[in-house]
């Protein structure tokens, strides 16, 4: 049986601040329209981290039964190295989708937008067929449009219009560099598989982009949300305030630039998120402040 430590492991809690920062961010976006409400703020917190947890053991369980995680080299997988049963990784991330769908009823309620119940079943499935089904889309290049999507847009504009019932520029913006941001610690994860997923047959992005190519996308994401402070400056000005996790994608952008691979890539990860969760903080606060 996996010890405690390798399930916590096993959920990827780097992960996080890619589930924490969306919701900042839509939060802070709401706040910045008088509509912020903070037991709908919460439980929309409740849903991002069940998801994203469920999702990781998804993709361990899926992962694992392929056999595209027997040779890695990052952290070890429950199901790839044998520590935990398949049967026990699934279970752990059926209650996660469970848990999720359950606290996002309790925000339909609460806010009366049941329309946003397609968003959710979406996401859940989206969670899913990522790694799992027989085409699983991560497997197509197509994992970084749909953790764009999902962390992006549908994470940010859906908090904020639960709590405010409407959406603007603002959260638009705030959208699109968590959507950014997110997918910038993809392609980094990815960037760091590149050869145990041509060997297993895994065709991400990277894969197929290559590595140059990859590396070159990392840094435009990863830029691209302080694009985004700029623009969005000009008519709210203290979200300048998201220049301030500007220092922490240096290190990050050096790495990936200046072409390390292997194991030494797997501080971008942490770093990226780390950025992300300092960008939605601090933006966050400039719309509070406007």
């Amino acid at each position: 049986m996996a010890s405690v430590a390798e399930w916590v492991e096993g959920a990827r809690i780097r992960t996080l601040p890619n589930a924490i920062a969306p919701v900042i961010a839509g939060s802070g976006a709401a706040l910045g329209t008088s509509g912020f409400d903070l037991p709908l703020a919460l439980l929309a917190l409740a849903v991002s981290l069940l998801l994203i947890t469920g999702v990781n053991f998804a993709n361990d369980y899926s992962d694992g039964i392929r056999g595209t995680d027997e040779e890695r080299t990052g952290p070890q997988r429950l199901v790839g190295s044998g520590a935990a049963n398949p049967r026990s990784v699934l279970a752990a991330a059926l209650a996660c989708f469970a848990l999720a769908a359950i606290a996002g009823l309790a925000v339909l309620y609460l806010s009366g937008h049941w329309w946003l119940l397609l968003l959710g079943a979406v996401s859940i499935a989206g969670a899913w067929f990522y790694t799992g089904g027989k085409h699983p889309y991560g497997y197509a290049g197509l994992g970084e449009l749909a953790v764009f999507c999902f962390f992006g847009p549908a994470a940010v504009l859906g908090t904020m219009y639960v709590q405010a019932d409407t959406v603007n520029g603002s959260g638009i913006g705030a959208a699109v560099a968590m959507g950014s941001f997110s997918s910038a610690v993809l392609v980094a994860n990815n960037l760091r598989d590149i050869p145990t997923d041509t060997a297993s047959g895994k065709r991400t992005l990277a894969v197929l982009l290559g590595d140059r190519d990859t590396r070159t996308l990392y840094a435009l994401l990863t830029l691209l949300p302080f694009l985004i402070s700029t623009l969005t400056a000009l008519r709210i000005l203290p979200a300048l305030l998201g220049f301030l996790a500007l220092p922490l994608v240096v290190t990050p952008l050096r790495t990936v630039l200046g072409g390390r691979t292997g194991l030494s890539l797997l501080p971008v990860l942490r770093d990226t998120g780390l950025a992300m969760l300092l960008w939605a903080v601090t933006t966050a606060i400039g719309f509070a402040v406007a």
